[in-house]
């Protein structure tokens, strides 16, 4: 039995293993420490095909993919929000996609930013249709016949043809002649189709993707040859097949730069583009400078908004400028003829220049959001948002520092970990119960409070509310309890699998107050603008919106 054969059962039978412990683990929602279970699992079955395959994964940077691994699989049983989940779910895939990018023995420090798209690409085909080359070329079933196990696969198979029906006609007999063992029977084999074939088909589910990434991590054409593997030379010996090989990858390598080459452009075209670009930025920035002088009065005499209103209407605007920027300038750089030394100062003056800009622009969104933050408060949006932006100026200073220093190749992976580290400190703010926070704070100013959103939040913002409780109108206390009430049942109702540091706090603090909520509950909404009793429904304040 040749490598790669046994590298294809290998995969096969890990693909197997993850499929029933996902099934048996990943059904619980909403995901908890289950995930984290199961990315063990995975973790373990990759490292050990690593170990027995001599992959070149765990060699030099890759072993350092296993501390994102870990920390983002971990999350999912620290935080309770939603968004932080999406991220945490999305920064996952990315690390397995490296980690498959790397066992093919591809570079992630010194990679650019379409291979990591590449790499993405890539993974995403092995996941959705590499098994079917797993099952049916790479593993040659003949060779399996007689050797090990195998040899009495069919021999089984064989005699359960023979005795199924046999078992059902005996079967039959039995149960007509006693009424216990037919009701036994009826118990053992009472089946539910339907939630039977739903762990069949998660199952199935979960080993065709992980069978198909793991093939493209230890079979693909990028990876190390097998031992055992035949040299197709055609007659040829194989001295002159390898001439022929290096020949033919000369060939595609001196191709690839031809056809990089015809859609190199020069400075000038990339100069005018760069210029007038700027142009237009410093005409911005001065306007921005006359508003952040000229105070309220110029910008609502000026635009006829209220200084919210203009806040608010520009905030996404700029926010979506900062992120085309970003493209534009490493299209431009790779578009750009290198044999220049010239060109290329003056595309890192234009560059820089609109950089320096655009942290203008970015500072004008910043203060526009926080202006808007101060007079109606804090969402997720928001919050999240800002946050973006506030990765988005660290890749620009990375951007400065590598590719305008001629370092273009060491770009994508410090913006990856910039990414990684930004997400990890969300984390640690928890922003769901910053908003109750800042909302809160903000309504004992007389600002408005919306209680429903307040409580529509994730566990990670039930200690905040409970605290908030004692400083909150009686409409909103109503409110806020009857949500903490619902929470606590069905947090007491929670599997095992989807435990979660937050959910868990969440559970513990309300059952601390669980007493005191049941005695204050409000049978009855009273609406705050009327003194009848409503159903509670959500109505949005109508200077306001949850942008």
């Amino acid at each position: 039995m040749n490598d790669r054969t046994k590298r294809g059962l290998d995969c096969i039978e890990a693909a197997l293993l993850l499929g029933v412990t996902g099934d048996a683990l990943l059904r619980a929602t909403p995901w908890g420490i289950n995930v984290l279970l199961w990315t063990g699992v995975l973790a373990l079955a990759f490292v050990a095909l690593v170990l027995r395959w001599h992959v070149a994964l765990l060699k030099a940077e890759g072993r350092w993919l296993v501390f994102p691994l870990v920390f983002f699989a971990a999350a999912f049983a620290w935080r309770d929000s939603l968004v932080l989940k999406s991220l945490d779910f999305m920064a996952l895939l990315l690390v397995l996609a490296l980690m498959g990018w790397r066992a093919r023995k591809k570079s992630i420090r010194l990679a650019g930013v379409m291979e990591y798209v590449l790499a993405i690409l890539i993974s995403v085909g092995n996941a959705l249709f590499a098994f079917f080359p797993l099952a049916l070329i790479d593993i040659r079933w003949k060779e399996l016949r007689g050797f090990g196990w195998s040899r009495h696969v069919w021999a089984v198979v064989r005699g359960l043809l023979i005795a199924l029906p046999l078992l059902f006609v005996f079967g039959l007999l039995f149960m007509a002649a006693d009424a216990v063992f037919e009701g036994l029977v009826n118990k053992v084999f009472h089946v539910n189709l339907e939630k039977l074939f739903s762990h069949l088909f998660l199952i199935l589910f979960l080993t065709w993707i992980v069978g198909g990434f793991l093939r493209g991590a230890f079979i693909g054409k990028d990876n190390s040859s097998f031992k055992n593997e035949p040299l197709i030379t055609l007659g040829l010996n194989t001295s002159a097949a390898t001439t022929i090989k290096d020949r033919a990858n000369a060939g595609v390598e001196n191709k690839g730069r031809q056809i990089s080459g015809t859609l190199r452009t020069g400075i000038v075209e990339i100069g005018v583009v760069l210029g007038l670009l700027n142009l237009l930025f410093l005409s911005f920035v001065l306007v921005q400078i006359k508003y952040f002088f000229g105070g309220a009065e110029l910008v609502q005499a000026t635009t006829h908004l209220t200084y919210s209103e203009y806040a608010r209407r520009g905030f996404f605007e700029l926010v979506t400028v900062a992120t085309l920027v970003l493209p534009l300038l490493l299209a431009a750089h790779w578009l750009l003829r290198k044999d220049n030394l010239v060109h290329e100062r003056i595309f890192r003056a234009l560059a820089s220049l609109q950089i320096v800009l655009l942290f203008v622009i970015m500072a004008s969104a910043v203060g526009r959001m926080r202006l808007y933050q101060s007079e109606y408060g804090q969402t997720e949006l928001r919050i999240y948002t800002t946050a973006f932006m506030g990765w988005l100026a660290l890749v620009f200073v990375w951007f400065t520092l590598t590719v305008l220093r001629g370092a273009r190749e060491r770009f994508a992976c410090g913006a990856l970990v910039t990414a990684f580290l930004m997400i990890g400190l969300l984390h640690l703010i928890n922003p769901d119960q910053l908003i109750v926070r800042t909302n809160m704070s903000l309504a004992q100013t007389g600002r408005g409070f919306d209680a429903y959103y307040a409580a529509s939040l994730s566990a990670d913002a039930v200690p905040t509310l409970l605290d908030a409780l004692p400083v909150a109108s009686h409409y909103d206390q109503c409110v806020i309890t009857k949500s903490l009430l619902r929470r606590y049942d069905e947090l007491g109702s929670s599997d095992w699998r989807s435990w979660n540091l937050a959910r868990a706090q969440a559970r513990a603090a309300i059952e601390n107050h669980v007493l005191g909520l049941r005695e204050a509950a409000c049978p009855q909404l009273m609406s705050p603008s009327t003194a009848s009793p409503v159903e509670p429904q959500r109505v949005a304040p109508a200077s306001e919106s949850q942008n």
